[in-house]
């Protein structure tokens, strides 16, 4: 089951964020919010595994700086 752990404002961030959590060997889906004809601007859910998901949460919150 997959699990949204973050929802990053833009496409780019999230795919910043998803290559950080594939670098420490997480799978990662993205799902856009909304509509998806604005591209960029559109917010993306990031979704792990729900097995993954606390130590996914901590490595976007170590990146953030949260």
């Amino acid at each position: 089951m997959w699990t949204v752990i973050y929802i990053a404002p833009t496409k780019n961030v999230a795919e910043r964020y998803q290559q950080a959590l594939a670098e420490e060997g997480i799978l990662v889906q993205l799902r856009a919010i909304g509509s998806s004809h604005q591209a960029n601007n559109v917010s993306m859910e990031i979704l792990v595994s729900e097995s993954e998901a606390e130590e996914a949460h901590e490595i976007l919150t170590s990146i953030i700086g949260c």
